[in-house]
C-alpha cells in the first residue's frame, strides 16, 4: 500500500501539465434536497471525457522509451481514448482492442484521436484477453485498463486533488468497474485522510468486483445490460486491483437501472451536466443512503461524460416512470 501511495504522489506531480486538475463543485440543488454538503469531482469535463486520462498518461509517462515503437490496449471506450490520447501527445502510436458491444461513439472517438482500432466479435474481457496476447506477439508494452499498478497510480491522483481541494470529506462515492479508480483514490484517501469513508458503488446488473469480494476470490458472475456501460465487465483474472478493493473500500452499495437513470438526470437538471452511466452510478449511491449522510460533507465522483445521446435520452424516458 505504501508503495503505491508513492507511485501515486509521483504520478499526481509527473502527469502535470497534460492532465489538469479537476474541479470540485458544491452542488447546490443537491445539498438542499439531500440535507448534505454535495461535491461533485468533474472527471467527466477532463480531456476526452473521462478520468481515464490520469492513468492512461501515467502509463505512458513511466515506460517512456519503451513506448516508443507502439503500445496497444483493450477498451470499452473511455480508456481507449485516455490511450490514444496519450499516445498522441508522446508521439506513441496506439492500438486499441475493443468487443463489439462497446457504443459505436466511443470507438469513433478513440478512431479521431488516431488510434487503431480492432474490433472483436466478443465481449470486453475477450478484447482484454487477446490484446495482451498480440502485445507478446507484436514486442509491444500492454497498457492495461486497470490491472496495472501504473495506471491505478494514475487514477490515484483524483484522490490526492480531492484532499487538497476538501480536506474535511466525511465520504467519497465511486462508481467500481475493474477497481482501479477506487483502488487508487481510496490507496490515497486511507493515507492522507484516513477518516474519508470509500464507498463503492455498483449497478446491479454488474457486479463482478462485489461479487468477487463477497466470495474472497476473483470469480465468474452473470451480467445483465446496464446504463453503466463503462463499468461492465469480467474482471481479469488475477488482477491487482482485488486486493487493493479489499483494503481501501468501506461500503458497498448496488443501484437499479432506474436509480441510475434519475440520478443523471438529478445532474442535468440541477448542474446542466449530460454524464455517463457509470457517474450516474455514484450519485446514486448517494442518493439511496442520504440519510446516513445528513448534515456531512461528501464527494461524488463524475468519472465520465461519454454517453451516446439516444441512450441518453433513453435513460431520461427511464427516469420518468
Amino acid at each position: 500500500m505504501t508503495s503505491l501511495f508513492n507511485r501515486i504522489l509521483d504520478a499526481h506531480a509527473g502527469i502535470r501539465p497534460q492532465v489538469p486538475v479537476s474541479t470540485l463543485e458544491r452542488s447546490a440543488a443537491l445539498s438542499q434536497s439531500l440535507g448534505c454538503e454535495v461535491l461533485l469531482k468533474t472527471e467527466h469535463l477532463m480531456p476526452t471525457g473521462s478520468f481515464k486520462v490520469r492513468g492512461s498518461a501515467n502509463k505512458i509517462r513511466t515506460l517512456g522509451e519503451a513506448a516508443r515503437g507502439g503500445v496497444i490496449t483493450a477498451s470499452t471506450g473511455n480508456h481507449g481514448q485516455g490511450v490514444a490520447r496519450a499516445g498522441k501527445l508522446a508521439g506513441v502510436p496506439v492500438t486499441v482492442y475493443v468487443g463489439n458491444t462497446t457504443p459505436p461513439s466511443k470507438m469513433r472517438a478513440i478512431e479521431a484521436l488516431g488510434a487503431e482500432l480492432v474490433v472483436l466479435d466478443g465481449p470486453a474481457l475477450d478484447a482484454e484477453i487477446e490484446a495482451r496476447r498480440q502485445s507478446e506477439l507484436q514486442g509491444k508494452p500492454y497498457v492495461a485498463p486497470y490491472n496495472d499498478v501504473d495506471t491505478i497510480a494514475g487514477q490515484g491522483t483524483l484522490g490526492v486533488e480531492l484532499v487538497d481541494q476538501a480536506p474535511d470529506l466525511d465520504a467519497v462515492f465511486i462508481c467500481v468497474g475493474g477497481g482501479g479508480l477506487i483502488g487508487g483514490v481510496g490507496t490515497a484517501l486511507k493515507q492522507l485522510s484516513p477518516k474519508t469513508r470509500i464507498i463503492g458503488v455498483w449497478p446491479a446488473a454488474s457486479t463482478c468486483m462485489l461479487d468477487s469480494l463477497k466470495a474472497g476470490e476473483i470469480i465468474e458472475t452473470p451480467e445483465s445490460d446496464t446504463l453503466s456501460d463503462g463499468s461492465s465487465g469480467a474482471i481479469e483474472p488475477g488482477s491487482v486491483t482485488f486486493p487493493i478493493c479489499q483494503a481501501v473500500i468501506d461500503e458497498t452499495l448496488t443501484v437499479s437501472e432506474v436509480e441510475i437513470a434519475r440520478a443523471m438526470r438529478r445532474i442535468a437538471e440541477g448542474e446542466r451536466w449530460i454524464v455517463e452511466g457509470s457517474a450516474g452510478v455514484a450519485l446514486a449511491g448517494l442518493i439511496q443512503t442520504a440519510e446516513a449522510w445528513r448534515g456531512k460533507k461528501v464527494a461524488v465522483v463524475l468519472c465520465g461524460r461519454n454517453v451516446a445521446l439516444p441512450t441518453f435520452l433513453g435513460a431520461m424516458e427511464l427516469a420518468a416512470q
